[in-house]
């Protein structure tokens, strides 16, 4: 099957574009400074964030342009396993600014990923 075939819905492009922003935005992970404390992450983690960002982004281009499903799905993949790394945050002793951002993550990917996978009616009516 061709992964040109359909082409992407105003929802996939949302999905896509939010999950390239939120890439964009966990690139820089890396330069975090990390302490000797509880309330930094540690480094290889930060580098992870950093590396799957690139790939989350370079994908989510990559489905953007060529309408492929499999690279929204690595983008997806990527931005997962970006925000799972966060939920540490909600065991440990941290100030709540910083639960309420890693929340705030957790909602956006979720939202991301049901936005890129959405289907329209139009498809749904053609697979019927």
């Amino acid at each position: 099957m061709n992964t040109t075939d359909a082409p992407w819905s105003t929802k996939n492009k949302v999905g896509l574009g939010l999950a390239i922003f939120y890439g964009i935005t966990n690139i820089p992970s890396f330069l975090i400074p990390t302490g000797d404390g509880e309330d930094s992450p540690p480094m290889a983690i930060l580098i992870i964030s950093s590396l799957l960002a690139v790939v989350a982004v370079v994908a989510g281009i990559v489905a953007w342009r060529q309408r492929s499903r499999p690279a929204a799905r690595l983008t997806a993949a990527s931005i997962i396993v970006i925000t799972l790394t966060s939920l540490p945050v909600f065991f440990v002793d941290v100030s709540s600014d910083i639960k309420a951002i890693s929340a705030l993550g957790v909602v956006l990917t979720v939202v991301i990923v049901v936005l890129m996978f959405s289907s329209s009616k139009r498809q749904s009516e053609v697979r019927s």
